[in-house]
């Protein structure tokens, strides 16, 4: 009797434990995977955070409720290559000198390790697959495998409605005929195959990059007599300093929107990229949720900048207003992340590379200029005192608070605004003595070094 009883307690008490949530990689001390998965020129107008009413992103709304959203991040520099270069690398735009698409980042940062080459020296199986650095810039040094971006198909008599690659128009063609379905495809192969050691796999998504070229059923989920211009206001450069207003550059991309009654269709191209892209995303994420790895693999989801798409009177990312410097980011860590977290803490995409040696047990990375979250990750309302700086060019920085925009131009000019009392950055405070107090604050995070500018190449697409 008394062996059947201590059965009947061994049982009782395995089902027990099979019941409860399981024990997480970070608690078991086994290495997480990671799938770091970075789109191009994604803002904040998909539906987790918020920026555009009635967008469809079912699969990116699916992995906000698993992870923890953070609705004030933001990117180091909004551009495609100092971005990725400096989240990559731990190193800032300040510290590298390396602020434009144009700039070479190698060269500058000659012993710089990358996330993929700290992971692949800390024993980890390391592959890249589509655009995780800009793609005139590739690191051949940082990825043992790689699938190049592969070219998506253009209509035939292209620009349709804009000018050189700032065009938006749907194409006659398949899915399975775009570069992201093919870039994904290598990303699948790769959760079916079976991994000895754990895995660090990048997937880059181009679209909702420029050119808004995307199969015609997405457009079709956009109708023209339903696409919402984003809120503007007349003259809302009044009050931005000639340096802000150099690189709003309202004389080109938003006058010839305008003069050409392009603002609803180029609206419409960005919408139908961003669901085109949701729906690869999305058999990515499904192709990890169906494969053995998905209990102890770390999703680090992100946009590299924001983009503007009229506000302030300009286009495209290249400025440090809101809409060109916050992104999205999603962070998953399976048993440690809170389920449907929602974080309002100021973070950086130089945040994730401490974030993920931190998660993967990795000796910390020395040099390395951001901080881990995975505090926040456990606590997404824990104290947190960290301003986000993103920078767009030499001696140019944006200081983000939770309340507050601080902009400071090379030539001492300045931007600020309350986010509390103005979301959409119309009335310039930095002129208001009563702010003189919140201005100095805020600068005490600007960088103290601004490195040279990087050497030049010829600059060919963003």
């Amino acid at each position: 009797m008394d062996t059947m009883i201590r059965r009947f307690k061994r049982t009782a008490l395995l089902l027990a434990l099979a019941a409860l949530p399981a024990l997480d990689a970070f608690a078991q001390d086994i290495k997480y995977n990671v799938l770091f998965v970075a789109v191009d020129d994604m803002n904040d107008w998909i539906a987790p955070f918020g920026g555009y009413p009635g967008i469809k992103t079912p699969n990116i709304d699916k992995l906000a409720k698993k992870g923890v959203i953070f609705t004030r991040a933001y990117c180091s520099a909004p551009a495609c290559n100092p971005s990725r270069a400096s989240l990559l690398t731990g190193v800032r735009p300040s510290s590298s000198g390396v602020y434009h698409n144009n700039q070479p980042w190698r060269p500058v940062l000659k012993d710089a390790v990358t996330i993929p080459q700290y992971f692949t020296a800390n024993g980890y199986e390391v592959k890249g697959a589509g655009k995780i650095f800009h793609n005139a810039f590739n690191d051949k040094a940082s990825w043992p495998s790689y699938f190049d971006v592969p070219k998506s198909p253009e209509p035939p008599k292209a620009p349709v409605n804009g000018f050189a690659h700032f065009d938006w128009s749907p194409v006659n063609v398949q899915d399975e005929d775009m570069g992201d379905y093919k870039v994904v495809n290598e990303g699948i192969g790769f959760l079916k195959d079976k991994h000895e050691k754990p895995f660090f796999l990048a997937v880059g998504f181009t679209r909702p990059h420029l050119p808004w070229y995307v199969p015609q059923k997405y457009f079709d989920q956009y109708p023209l007599s339903s696409i919402k211009l984003p809120k503007t206001i007349a003259n809302d450069l009044q009050d931005v300093p000639d340096a802000g207003v150099k690189i709003a550059k309202p004389k080109g991309d938003h006058k010839f929107i305008v003069e050409h009654k392009q603002w609803e269709k180029a609206v419409q191209g960005y919408l139908a990229s961003i669901t085109f892209a949701d729906g690869q995303i999305g058999r990515l994420l499904d192709a990890l949720e169906n494969s053995e790895y998905a209990k102890n693999t770390v999703i680090v989801f992100l946009g590299d900048h924001g983009w503007h798409l009229g506000e302030k009177e300009h286009w495209r990312k290249f400025a440090l207003w809101e809409e060109a410097s916050r992104v999205p980011f999603i962070v998953y860590a399976p048993g440690l992340s809170k389920a449907s977290g929602v974080s309002e803490r100021t973070v950086n995409l130089m945040d994730i590379y401490p974030t993920l040696t931190e998660l993967c047990k990795l000796p910390a990375k020395k040099g390395v200029e951001g901080n881990s979250i995975v505090a926040l990750l456990k606590n997404p309302a824990a104290a947190w005192n960290h301003p986000s700086i993103t920078t767009h060019g030499f001696g140019n920085h944006a200081v983000r608070s939770e309340q507050y925009r601080y902009i400071r131009y090379n030539d001492g000019s300045e931007e600020l605004y309350d986010h509390d009392a103005d979301p959409q950055e119309w009335k310039n405070l930095a002129n208001d003595v009563k702010y003189a107090s919140v201005k100095a604050e805020l600068a005490k995070s600007l960088p103290k070094n601004n490195a040279k500018d990087a050497p030049t190449v010829k600059e060919g697409k963003e």
